[in-house]
């Protein structure tokens, strides 16, 4: 039975596509790329650092070079272009209720995600938040996930973070599925994020929600 349920960020508890797709235009245009934001949604999600090499072809220095130039807009600007998806904060508040820990494990920068969470009255509903450094390292999800285990055994000595039975991974992408997996415990894909078609589906996920309602079945809290 699941009791530490790990929730990815963007996507997931927040709709962040206008600040992070105007971020990543600002970034590609100072390397002289044009994209309309409505097109860098493959964004949303990946780490920065592996989507700008994927999308543009950058080697790892220049990715980097162009992560630094996003946040020169995202850490003012950007990072309020966001909004809390409908039903969360009530999914979030009956989950704790119910005596659930709730984490965000986030490949987002962990100072960006405590900013997010604290900005949109969020942060009282978390045990634990982690996210990836500013200097790019812990930036895989697998590697947030493990963080995350490691600080709830901080938490709760009399645990066995090594059986991760009673811990569950729920994101938008199949980032959040593979780290899961990678970290030998489940995960719950949802469908109202920025999966592309037949992502989740063809993904190691123990399920899928299209609502809250059932991210609350499938954790077996009923209302």
């Amino acid at each position: 039975m699941y009791r530490y349920l790990l929730f990815d960020l963007d996507g997931t508890l927040t709709d962040p596509a206008e600040g992070i797709t105007k971020c990543v235009a600002y970034a590609l245009a100072h390397f002289g790329i044009e994209a309309a934001p409505d097109t860098l949604k493959s964004f949303i999600g990946p780490p920065l650092l592996d989507q700008f090499m994927a999308y543009a072809g950058f080697d790892r220095d220049t990715a980097s070079a162009a992560v630094d130039k996003y946040r020169e807009r995202f850490r003012e600007i950007g990072i309020f272009e966001n909004r809390v998806l409908d039903g969360i904060p009530e999914l979030l508040a009956e989950l704790r209720d119910a005596g659930y820990v709730l984490c965000v494990s986030s490949s987002k920068p962990e100072v960006f995600v405590n900013r997010i969470l604290e900005k949109y009255d969020l942060a009282q509903y978390f045990t634990v938040v982690v996210g990836s450094e500013l200097d790019g390292t812990r930036g895989k999800k697998a590697d947030v996930i493990e963080e995350t285990l490691l600080r709830l055994g901080r938490l709760y000595p009399d645990e066995d973070f090594s059986d991760r039975a009673s811990c569950l991974m729920i994101g938008d992408r199949i980032h959040d599925m593979e780290g899961a997996q990678t970290c030998r415990m489940d995960a719950l894909g949802v469908t109202f994020g920025y999966a592309a078609p037949g992502e989740l589906e063809n993904s190691s996920a123990k399920g899928i929600a299209s609502t809250t309602d059932e991210i609350l079945a499938f954790v077996g809290c009923m209302k």
